[in-house]
C-alpha cells in the first residue's frame, strides 16, 4: 500500500515522498518498518484503508510527517508534539552538545521558551546531577514540555513556570542559560514554506522586525540570574552571529563567540558571565 502513495506523493514533488508514505503508512496501520517489508502482501481493511488515506491527505497540504503522527526524534530522545510546540530539529543539538561542556557538576539550568523541553530535557538525560527550570510563554508548549520530562525520565528535576522570559522566576541562580528563541524577522514569516508558516506556532517563529526582539531581552536581564562564572548559549538565524554578538557584548558579557553547525553556518553564540 505504502508503494502507492509514495508514487502519489512522487507525483506531487514532494522529495520525501517514500520516507514519507512509508512513515505514515506504518503509522496508520501500527506497523514497523520491518512489519511493511515482510507483509506487503498483507490485506488491508477499508478502516485501515480509511487511516492511512487521511494521513496522506494531511501531508498533501503541507502537514509535517512529524506533526501527523505527533512526535520527533530529538538528541535519542522522542519529543511529543502539540500545536504549540514547534518540532525539536537535528541543528539544535549543537546547543545540547555545548550546554553539556558548559554545565558544570549538580549544575542548575535554565531554559527560555522552552517549547517541547527538547533542549533542557536531552541535557538532563545526559548529566544525571543537573536540575533545569523550563520556561514558557504557552501553557500549552509547557503541558508538552512536562509530558515529554516524564517521558524521559527527568521530570524529577525539572520545574515549568508558566510565563514571558524571566517574568515568573523566583530568586534563585543558574549556571547556565539556554534558549531558542523565536528569530524570523516578522515580514519573513509570511513567505516561509507551508510546512513551517501553516503549521509552526507564529510566537515561536516571529522574532520581532528585524528579528533580535528576544535577544535583546536575554541579553540585558541575563546576567541578573546567573550565577559569577555562569554561561548563556541561544541559538540563532544564520546570518545573526554579528548582531547577537554584539547584543550580549554591548550587556557586558565576555567571551561572546559563535559556534557553527555541521553546514558551516552560524547556530549558537555564546557569552560568559564574568
Amino acid at each position: 500500500m505504502w508503494r502507492g502513495w509514495r508514487d502519489v506523493l512522487t507525483r506531487l514533488d514532494f522529495a520525501s515522498a517514500a520516507p514519507d508514505a512509508k512513515l505514515l503508512t506504518g503509522h496508520a496501520l501500527g506497523l514497523s518498518t520491518l512489519d511493511l517489508a515482510t507483509r506487503e502482501n498483507d490485506l488491508v481493511d477499508e478502516p485501515a484503508t480509511a487511516r492511512v488515506a487521511e494521513l496522506i491527505r494531511r501531508r498533501m497540504t503541507g502537514e509535517s510527517v512529524a506533526r501527523i503522527i505527533g512526535f520527533r526524534a530529538f538528541y535519542g530522545l522522542d519529543f511529543i508534539l502539540n500545536e504549540a510546540t514547534l518540532e525539536p530539529r537535528p541543528d539544535t543539538e549543537l546547543l545540547v552538545d555545548l550546554a553539556l561542556g558548559h554545565l558544570p557538576a549538580g549544575g542548575r539550568l535554565l531554559d527560555l521558551g522552552t517549547g517541547t523541553g527538547c533542549i533542557p530535557i536531552a541535557i538532563l538525560a545526559n548529566q544525571s546531577d543537573a536540575s533545569a527550570v523550563a520556561v514558557d510563554l504557552s501553557a500549552r508548549a509547557l503541558e508538552a514540555a512536562h509530558d515529554n520530562a516524564e517521558r524521559n525520565g527527568v521530570s524529577g528535576r525539572m520545574a515549568f513556570p508558566h510565563g514571558s522570559w524571566f517574568d515568573p522566576l523566583d530568586e534563585d541562580r543558574f549556571d547556565l542559560i539556554t534558549s531558542n528563541p523565536p528569530y524570523i524577522t516578522s515580514a519573513v514569516v509570511e513567505t516561509l514554506a507551508p510546512e513551517v508558516k501553516d503549521f509552526d506556532p507564529r510566537l515561536a517563529l516571529d522574532g520581532g522586525p528585524d528579528g533580535l526582539a528576544p535577544y535583546r531581552v536575554i541579553a540585558t536581564q541575563a546576567a541578573d540570574w546567573l550565577k559569577p562564572g555562569g554561561w548563556v548559549l541561544v541559538e540563532i538565524g544564520y546570518d545573526q552571529g554579528a548582531a547577537v554578538s554584539a547584543l550580549f557584548l554591548e550587556a557586558g558579557f565576555e567571551d561572546v563567540n559563535v559556534h557553527r553547525d555541521l553546514n558551516q553556518l552560524d547556530r549558537v553564540v555564546a557569552a560568559h558571565h564574568i
